[in-house]
């Protein structure tokens, strides 16, 4: 009978302080901590500790070194398995590059998939792809033309031959990972052992304070930073053992994320707001103990205060604290994390009137003069870790007050080596001469915490205001209810050189006279919360484009619109809740 690995290691503990992957490998195998691997129903597959994890690494890492020359960049179809952490270990060992690849969107097409695999391997110029092995028939189909080989992500199809392996060193490049949200044109972040090594430590210590009696449970996709660095790096450094049930898995069954932590006494957790919004939806009163969590971390998108508090509620009784809740910041550009709030205190809101924030460009606190329907409330990230420097600035790079919002700009060792593209010559900067990296997002300072609230690349410009697309989505989710599963908003240009807003809203119901409500409602409550007219259009379930982490893609789905590809009419059959999990 399989049993999963311990909480406690049983060696002295080091936190973080490793130069290197392989460097925190040799160390954790010393121990007997390590990765489980569950199924749906929260049955054991695997119990892998860090000791065999290291031993089936060097394994193939000599044969990956006998047929691939140092450097070579290796793609991973990053599924959530044994296979996938021996070879992307393998890599480490071998002096190789990993470049972990996404699966197949739940609900995408054959096509998509193939081109978005073809333009990331063409991208990084890949000497290789290894996939699971009901993948290869479909990749090797899609990579054929590029002359790029697709072998077992067990590596069970490599020649025997083996060589002495030589390891990357702290000097050396750690991954590549392609950011979410550009499947046109691949950016491929240049992770470095030093950012990887520094953004882990700082994690370790200056955020989350981890200790020996700490043990991590993840749903989250390791093609995701927050899934391959929070759920594999950080424990590693730490000596951690995780349990892992993959987002499939999740989506299917995401209370069995939840009695793991209650049967395994899992203490740090971190999903984005849906995730949590989809337990409290789905859960049927299963008896379980979440007393043991100290960390439930947010993050990979802006923070839904509806969503925590349905969370907790639905799990009160369950011995869930509201105090665990640790809300967060952070982007691939700096390996992972930037911000965090305190431990123990749970969510920290800013109640914002939002047409002041409009027109002032201040988030000025909400009072009994705000209007219906323009009050919104922010969730605090907390503050920046000690060890990287956080500046939010006006259009000429001024620090600004307190509450003035204004394009967030941070430098410090976290941060990647540039962006990765095969056919330049040179990594393309991340950052400008004095290394400060341009985040593209929106935020304002409150009491010393970073309060996110959203992308300027988002932000939509009307007579001269102002409008978060997230302001007008949530309003139209609200209204519509059960109705509306989701919503994307965004600006377009019209012929006449004016702009238009437009709302699409997934809408299940095929009632006429219903729809028809639904959208004088939504039309009214978003005109109410932004003062400007929004053209809103009812379109399937399940229609609007994510990127490969969940979030919506607004870029996606203003091309889509504008090339005519949406049709109005609701999906023939309501299909649970999986929707919000499309990507995993």
């Amino acid at each position: 009978m399989l049993n999963p690995s311990v909480t406690e290691s049983g060696v002295p503990r080091r936190n973080g302080n490793f130069s290197s992957l392989t460097d925190a490998l040799d160390y954790a195998a010393t121990g007997n901590t390590g990765l489980n691997f569950y199924a749906a129903d929260a049955s054991l597959i695997a119990a892998v500790p860090y000791s065999e994890l290291r031993v089936q690494a060097l394994s193939l890492a000599g044969r990956l070194a006998a047929v691939f020359p140092r450097l070579s960049r290796i793609g991973l179809i990053a599924e959530t398995s044994q296979d996938f952490m021996v070879a992307f270990m393998a890599c480490q060992y071998a002096g190789l590059v990993p470049a972990p690849l996404s699966l197949p969107a739940a609900f995408g097409g054959r096509d998509a998939y193939q081109g978005q695999v073809a333009r990331t391997a063409k991208t990084a110029d890949l000497a290789v792809v290894m996939a699971p092995d009901d993948l290869l028939e479909l990749l090797t189909g899609a990579l054929a033309p590029l002359d790029i080989p697709v072998v077992a992500l067990s590596g069970s199809d490599l020649p025997e031959e083996t060589v002495a392996p030589v390891a990357h060193g702290a000097g050396d490049p750690a991954y590549i990972q392609f950011s979410s949200g550009s499947t046109s044109a691949p950016k491929g972040i240049y992770a470095t052992q030093a950012s990887v090594s520094a953004n882990c430590h700082a994690i370790i210590n200056e955020a989350l304070h981890m200790d020996e009696t700490d043990r991590c449970v993840s749903w989250l996709p390791l093609y995701h930073d927050m899934g391959l660095v929070g759920f594999f790096m950080v424990p590693l450094y730490s000596q951690t053992s995780v349990d892992y049930i993959s987002p499939t898995s999740f989506a299917r069954r995401p209370t069995t994320w939840l009695k793991l932590i209650s049967e395994n006494r899992g203490t740090i957790v971190y999903s984005p707001s849906f995730g949590y919004d989809l337990c409290a939806r789905r859960y049927r009163g299963e008896p379980l103990d979440l007393s043991s969590l100290r960390v439930a971390g947010i993050g990979g998108d802006m923070v839904r205060d509806d969503a925590m508090m349905a969370f907790s509620n639905a799990f009160e009784a369950s011995g869930f604290r509201q105090t665990a809740l640790v809300p967060s910041y952070g982007l691939a550009e700096t390996t992972l994390g930037v911000a965090f709030a305190p431990l123990g205190v749970g969510l920290r809101r800013d109640r914002v009137d939002t047409g002041r924030m409009q027109t002032s460009g201040r988030a000025v606190p909400a009072s009994d003069l705000s209007k219906p329907g323009q009050v919104r409330t922010f969730i605090a990230c907390g503050k920046p870790m000690a060890s990287l420097d956080l500046r939010i600035v006006d259009e000429t790079g001024e620090n600004l007050e307190d509450r003035k919002i204004g394009q967030i700009i941070l430098r410090g060792p976290s941060v990647a080596a540039g962006y990765f593209r095969a056919e330049e010559d040179a990594l393309t900067p991340l950052t400008d001469a004095d290394g400060w990296l341009e985040t593209g997002d929106l935020g304002y300072w409150l009491d010393g915490e970073v309060v996110i609230t959203g992308r300027s690349k988002d932000l939509i410009l009307w007579n001269g205001r102002n409008i978060w697309p997230q302001d007008i989505e949530w309003v139209a989710q609200q209204t519509g209810g059960k109705n509306i599963s989701g919503a994307g908003a965004f600006e377009i240009n019209e012929t006449d050189g004016g702009t238009r807003i437009v709302l699409l809203a997934e809408c299940w119901s095929r009632d006429e006279e219903v729809r028809e409500q639904l959208l004088h409602d939504i039309m009214a409550a978003t005109r109410k919360t932004t003062g400007a007219p929004v053209s809103v259009e009812l379109v399937g379930v399940r229609s609007l484009p994510m990127t490969s982490s969940g979030k919506l893609s607004r870029a996606g789905a203003r091309a889509r619109y504008l090339a005519g590809g949406y049709n109005s009419a609701p999906v023939e059959e309501p299909v649970a809740v999986t929707a919000p999990v499309r990507g995993a």
